[in-house]
């Protein structure tokens, strides 16, 4: 038995195992961001609307608040 191939034949293991994973978590991602666009495209407008206008609404409001804590020191 050759002891010197153990090692890089476990390695090439390990580094297959690690880009399956890869691959796997990226088709999960992938899938998950069909989902949220679906259910966003699938959402009625005027609740679209609604959560559009409230990050709008939030971000006006903490870019104000900075502004008056830059001002203030």
């Amino acid at each position: 038995m050759n002891v010197e191939s153990t090692p890089a034949a476990s390695g090439d293991v390990l580094a297959h195992a690690s880009a399956q994973g890869r691959l796997q978590h990226s088709i999960a991602t992938t899938l998950l961001v069909i989902a949220a666009a679906r259910a966003e495209r699938e959402a009625p407008p005027i609740h679209a609307a609604r959560q559009h206008l409230a990050a709008v609404y939030g971000a006006t409001r903490l870019r104000r608040r900075l502004e008056r804590e830059t001002v203030t020191g």
